[in-house]
């Protein structure tokens, strides 16, 4: 025991020290400018979230109850984000509330989805992809309640997607969605209507 200890404590030492290294050297450069000040903070929550469980993980983003998040999402000016009660967020997922993001009690937004609010195209295309530039586009983005984003998908800046919708793994979501929908494909295309009834007979068969 004493020996699993003292290698412990020499990997420990030899971490701390390879750390303070890197922090020292000149090939660690921080710069301290407003942007930076900024993000920093968000940033190391990020890194200190990756030791939390996902309900641990919610709370410290301040979601509501029963929420869930995975290790590696990322969410994007969570102050533009209103979130509903119940909702789970998968590994790698991208929510990107810097225009406006809704997202309904009970939903689900899968692995490795990207939901949008912006758009930088135009700052490409005029050759001035520069931070903060007055070329981004920026729209609210909604997702209703009891709802499932498979992912890996993606749902376009301004879509509005209904209650208790299912959006099909690999879909992309470029225009609104009514209630009840089952999307599939790119562009998603509404392939099935669903109702109460089709909805409870599904939980019966389920043995739910």
């Amino acid at each position: 025991m004493h020996g699993m200890s003292s290698e412990q404590d020499d990997l420990k030492q030899a971490l701390l020290a390879s750390v303070t290294a890197l922090w020292e050297s000149d090939s660690f450069p921080l710069r301290d400018t407003d942007r930076t000040r900024n993000l920093r903070p968000e940033i190391l929550r990020r890194l200190l979230s990756l030791v939390m469980t996902d309900d641990e993980r919610a709370a410290l983003f301040n979601l509501p109850e029963g929420c869930r998040i995975r290790d590696t999402a990322k969410i994007i000016a969570q102050e533009n984000l209103v979130c509903g009660k119940y909702v789970w967020i998968g590994e790698g997922t991208l929510l990107d509330a810097s225009g406006g993001l809704e997202i309904g009690d009970h939903t689900s937004i899968g692995a490795g989805t990207m939901v949008w609010t912006h758009s930088s195209h135009l700052s490409n295309l005029a050759m001035k992809n520069e931070s903060g530039n007055g070329l981004i586009q920026r729209k609210p983005t909604r997702i209703g309640k009891g709802c499932l984003i498979a992912g890996p998908s993606v749902v376009y800046a301004g879509v509005t997607i209904g209650d208790k919708c299912l959006i099909q793994p690999m879909s992309v979501v470029t225009k609104d969605v009514p209630s009840y929908s089952v999307v599939m494909g790119s562009p998603g295309k509404v392939v099935r209507t669903l109702s109460e009834e089709a909805i409870e007979k599904m939980i019966r068969d389920a043995g739910a």
